[in-house]
């Protein structure tokens, strides 16, 4: 049986179909899968989050190991070359989509505005969202600093808000790793305490 089982592998990697075709687009679909869940772990670990990036470096190394074997098995193989290489493209875009889609963690919005920012305040607050207003001096003269944590999932949303009151109003975003103690809209500090992070702004 072993004997047998020995030709069936021998004739299998003597296939120029099993060779070029299904062994270079195994090994893509490996690296594909192995980068967007290191991908993924990247960002749970900037995150801060302990459990889920360990579990998602668990599967991707185990997955890079199973596709690194098949390729310095087959060194001579350019192909396989090109597979891997394509597979780790892919995969660094897939995963950057998945994370994007997931929308998980809070961001904190800067705005600095120089004539609106009461109504912008009276307007975040009457859509559930929170904000603090800073009065500062820019080049130009006085203005208002604006601070408002949300979710990343009700990021366009505020954002939306900001254009409806100035077009053109300046603005930046920033991810949060924690935050403590503040005003979200309804069900974000469900979200917030699902992932074990403190309630912001």
């Amino acid at each position: 049986m072993g004997l047998y089982q020995n030709q069936c592998m021998e004739e299998l990697l003597l296939n120029p179909y099993f060779t070029y075709v299904a062994l270079p687009f195994l090994i893509a679909v490996s690296r594909v899968v192995d980068v967007t869940i290191g991908t993924m772990r990247i960002v749970f670990v900037a995150r801060g989050n302990k459990i889920l990036a360990p579990i998602l470096g668990f599967f991707e190394v185990f997955v890079w190991i199973m596709a690194i074997g098949q390729v310095m098995a087959h060194a001579n193989n350019l192909v396989c070359y090109l597979a891997y290489a394509g597979g780790f493209a892919l995969g660094n875009y897939l995963g950057l989509v998945i994370e994007a889609r997931l929308a998980v963690g809070m961001q904190v919005v800067r705005i600095i505005t120089s004539q609106y920012g009461a109504e912008l305040v009276q307007t975040f607050s009457a859509h559930g969202f929170g904000a603090t207003l800073v009065e500062a001096r820019g080049a130009k003269g006085s203005v208002n600093l604006l601070y408002s944590v949300v979710s990343r999932r009700r990021l366009p949303q505020l954002i939306s808000l900001v254009r409806s009151v100035d077009p053109n109003i300046f603005y930046s975003v920033e991810d949060v790793r924690t935050a403590s103690a503040g005003v979200f809209p309804e069900g974000a500090e469900r979200r917030l305490s699902k992932w074990r992070w403190r309630r912001g702004k």
